[in-house]
């Protein structure tokens, strides 16, 4: 027996009731509760979601809108299906029908598969729709699935909308010549979108919404020969969002900067630059700009900081006891030199931001040297560095030593000029703080006696070095314990002797966690006080081994030890340990 009818509030609480879900109090309270205009447009579901109502047949749960889904999708005998945004391809499903069809039968393309396209809606007993459609799409099969109605009501107006301004700003461009790799787009040129269009302002403005929405830390916009890539980097790993014609995406780049206050003209040069904007929360961010120019045009990152991840607690960042506590002794010091190590993305900025701020008080001046300023902060002083007039981070030193300052940060270690002013900053009575490019906290003494520094004065102003990695952290909701891979624990331990667990959690992959199974990143820290002997080592130009020799004498614990302590508390993976830690 097919059903063609629209289900109601109505409908939804007699079934609800009749199931034994729902008191007949509770269905009375639904019915009689007047509607805000607002929600009279709502579905449903939506409506009896709004009052949160305890589960008769389980009194642990309450009836929210993704349990009433569930619940709908196995009454129509339909699968439920979580739209992911990340892995839709945009392009693809708004060719499937027209907006004005999708429309009028709430309905939405949600992934084209080889022999099938599957078909979202929230009124799984209407299927007038499918046999017209079917016949538009054949040899293609239809499926429908039942989707939550509030992600069809968002993603059918958003996709047509994407859709729609690529479209249109594509219509504007002719093919491009690519005789000259540096064929690039030129503002107000006739055959090209403009980047001050309403379609590309559109474009950028939902990149722009949907980074923030998925809590994206870097946005990507790589031009190709002939589709670039929109890409977001989410808990450090990279996802594909949208491929658009190479024309579309150059108009993109210069909308962002014109908006960041950068040269347009200028395609050859990299060029930096910021632009602030307020999030779907209302909270002001800062996005910092970085354009290369590339064989088809200007690659542009755009870095988020998110005031809310910049400056955090210790707590938050993953230090803990022991770590914290030496950590504060180290930062009360009144003079030397404290470094902070590791990779690009691993953190080293959120630290020793972080760290600045609790310095920071009414008592002491703190200045920075920065390239670019990672985020305006009232309580430093800070200054940018510029090469235009020759004012690198050894000039900006220099000028700073004669500001009086108490606490300097230097945002990098890169030279022996930068070094030297660090060196002679902490020999005169100043606590300076600073990052360098190292795999360890050994290995970064070495590194400057690489730059040219003499060893008696790096063991003279040293005080301690933390090298530090971000791995991801399992979703709490959909973790789930295994056997541990004997081979990968004696590979992460190989030096230590440290009991194998029988059992440790892996990643599973829930709606929580977009399926990856990880959700969030915490620091894992290899925290190194120059003892005396260690001193004495850096005196005597003791070898790299040496150093780490000693340190392990010192009971520091290496990078991969503190990620071991992370995955038998939980909270990470053997495979996000070895893939982030170096394992010397």
């Amino acid at each position: 027996m097919k059903f063609n009818f629209e289900i109601d509030t109505q409908w939804c609480l007699d079934q609800l009731q009749q199931e034994g879900h729902i008191t007949e109090r509770d269905k009375l309270l639904i019915q009689t509760t007047q509607r805000q205009r607002e929600q009279l447009k709502w579905h449903p579901l939506q409506w009896i979601a709004h009052f949160n109502l305890r589960d008769q047949n389980n009194a642990q749960s309450t009836w929210t809108l993704n349990r009433l889904c569930q619940w709908l999708a196995i009454k129509a005998k339909l699968p439920f299906y979580v739209i992911d945004p990340l892995k839709a391809d945009v392009g693809a499903l708004t060719t499937v029908m027209s907006q004005e069809f999708a429309l009028r039968n709430k309905i939405l393309a949600v992934e084209v598969q080889d022999d099938k396209i599957l078909i979202g809606t929230d009124q799984p007993f209407l299927a007038d729709w499918v046999s017209n459609l079917e016949r538009s799409l054949q040899p293609k099969k239809i499926q429908r699935v039942l989707v939550s109605p509030d992600l069809l009501q968002r993603y059918l107006t958003e996709y047509y909308q994407v859709s729609r301004a690529v479209s249109s700003s594509q219509q504007a461009g002719l093919e491009r010549d690519h005789k000259n790799v540096e064929a690039l787009l030129q503002l107000g040129d006739t055959q090209n979108p403009d980047a001050n269009d309403q379609h590309i302002v559109k474009l950028v403005d939902w990149v722009l919404q949907f980074a923030f929405e998925q809590g994206a830390s870097d946005i990507h916009l790589e031009p190709r020969k002939e589709t670039g890539k929109v890409r977001f980097r989410i808990d450090g790993v990279l996802h594909t969002i949208y491929n658009m014609h190479a024309n579309t995406l150059m108009a993109v780049i210069a909308r962002i900067k014109i908006l960041g206050r950068m040269n347009v003209a200028e395609k050859r040069k990299p060029q930096d630059g910021r632009l602030k904007t307020r999030t779907p929360k209302g909270q002001e961010t800062e996005l910092r700009l970085s354009t290369l120019p590339t064989a088809f045009g200007e690659k542009m990152v755009m870095r988020i900081f998110d005031p809310e991840v910049l400056v955090r607690s210790f707590q938050q960042l993953g230090f803990e006891g022991e770590l914290l506590s030496a950590w504060n002794t180290l930062t009360k010091h009144s003079h030397g030199i404290i470094l902070v190590t590791g990779p690009t993305g691993s953190g080293k900025t959120t630290t020793l931001y972080s760290s600045l701020k609790q310095l920071a008080t009414e008592q002491v001046n703190v200045c920075t040297i920065e390239d670019p300023i990672e985020m305006l902060e009232p309580s430093f002083n800070q200054m940018q560095v510029n090469s235009a007039i020759d004012l690198g981070f050894a000039d900006g030193v220099r000028a700073l030593m004669r500001q009086d300052p108490d606490i300097i940060m230097i945002g990098e270690i890169r030279d022996h000029d930068t070094a030297n002013m660090a060196i002679q900053a902490a020999l005169t009575g100043h606590l300076v703080l600073s990052t360098l490019h190292t795999n360890d906290a050994p290995s970064s003494l070495t590194r400057l006696h690489d730059l040219g520094i003499q060893p008696f004065l790096t063991s003279a102003t040293i005080l301690g070095v933390l090298a530090q990695r971000l791995v991801r952290t399992l979703c709490p909701k959909c973790k789930a314990e295994e056997a541990t891979n004997a081979q990968e624990w004696h590979h992460l331990t190989v030096g230590y002797k440290i009991e194998m667990p029988e059992k440790v959690f892996h990643p599973v992959g829930c709606e929580q966690c977009r399926h990856t199974g990880y959700k969030g990143r915490v620091g894992i820290y290899e925290f190194m006080p120059l003892s005396l002997e260690v001193k004495q080592l850096i005196g005597e130009n003791g070898t790299l081994n040496e150093l780490r020799q000693q340190a392990k004498k010192e009971g520091i614990e290496p990078l991969r030890l503190a990620g071991i302590r992370k995955i038998l508390a939980g909270k990470t993976t053997l495979e996000e340990v070895l893939r982030v830690v170096p394992l010397t």
